[in-house]
């Protein structure tokens, strides 16, 4: 027997983020950048709350700040829009605060968007945070805002999905669906890195996403920590750790 969980609803497919009809009562939870991108008026949303400040590898301190500054105003969805960095403190700030949750991711490669995981800093390290309150309510994935994203960024993205399907797929907390869904993933994720198909790569992260997040990532991930504790982006540190890690 196993449980699947992931988010109510998920929304897959180029200008889906354009077409959705953003609430307009929401805290908009983002990074430095979202605006010049164009990110809030290509996907209509509204810009009363803004919180643009989160930077990669967040601590648990930025989720307090942002939970200070809003706690007492009126809103009933948290967005975030941006990387998997960016999704985790939303995410995060949502589940304390009792709020609905959208999650836009703009990098396809750690997964955030679809399961109940969290990772932040805790005195400097990296820690996962694992609960069902941290599921999106509603996961939109629109590969258009791949058009615009640095190479380094592009190529950090799917070492870390490549990185996730291929752990979880050996993953002893793993089953026949989640295996199946790495298989899948990895196919779609070669194929979108091969051919520079920006949704392929969106479809394989979605699918990474849901397999490891109902199984788990393996001994790659925990040694890659280490070096993001140091500043090493997380793609680049799992290109060599979780190449080691499969020889054993």
């Amino acid at each position: 027997m196993f449980t699947i969980k992931q988010p109510s609803r998920i929304i897959f497919g180029k200008n889906t983020a354009h077409e959705f009809q953003f609430p307009k009562k929401s805290l908009v939870i983002t990074s430095p950048g979202a605006k010049s991108r164009n990110w809030f008026s290509y996907a209509g949303i509204d810009e009363k709350l803004v919180f643009d400040s989160v930077k990669p590898n967040p601590s648990m301190e930025i989720v307090e700040e942002i939970i200070s500054l809003y706690q007492n105003l009126d809103f009933d969805y948290v967005i975030g829009i941006g990387g998997g960095s960016v999704l985790d403190v939303s995410k995060y700030v949502g589940f304390k605060l009792n709020k609905s949750k959208i999650s836009v991711p703009t990098t396809f490669g750690s997964g955030s968007e679809t399961t109940r995981i969290s990772v932040l800093k805790i005195n400097g390290k990296k820690k996962s945070f694992h609960d069902d309150g941290l599921i999106s309510d509603i996961s939109i994935i629109d590969s258009n805002f791949l058009t615009d994203t640095p190479h380094s960024v592009y190529r950090n993205s799917a070492i870390d999905a490549c990185a996730q399907c291929s752990e979880a797929y050996d993953s002893k907390s793993g089953n026949i669906f989640t295996k199946f869904l790495c298989s899948k993933a990895f196919d779609c994720l070669e194929e979108g890195i091969l051919n520079d198909s920006k949704e392929k790569l969106a479809f394989g992260s979605l699918l990474t996403g849901l397999g490891f997040g109902n199984s788990s990532t393996t001994l790659g991930h925990a040694l890659s920590y280490p070096f993001s504790n140091e500043g090493i982006p997380h793609g680049h540190a799992l290109a060599f750790t979780t190449t080691i890690a499969h020889k054993f």
